[in-house]
């Protein structure tokens, strides 16, 4: 039977790599089966603030659904003014 024994630093390594690799598959997981975006993740996939979000509404750049107080956007139509904007 062959042991081999792995120290601190390895261990620190291997659980940092680990930690990176589970963080993109929830990232690419959430964006996948993610339908509908909140304005804050919006802002943050387009690195707008939230004053150019709510010009982008207003001149109808950027479709929105509004429940209650929360703006929703199309994952799709983010993703097509993504393209348009070479984001």
């Amino acid at each position: 039977m062959l042991i081999e024994i792995l120290t601190r630093e390895e261990l620190i390594r291997f659980k940092s790599e680990l930690i990176n690799e589970i963080k993109q598959v929830i990232k690419s997981e959430e964006s996948k089966s993610k339908e509908w975006l909140r304005s804050s993740e919006v802002r943050a996939l387009l690195k707008i603030s939230s004053g150019t979000l709510q010009n982008l509404r207003i001149k109808g750049i950027l479709r929105y659904e509004k429940i209650g107080s929360i703006f929703y956007y199309a994952y799709a139509d983010i993703v097509q003014l993504m393209g348009e904007l070479g984001v």
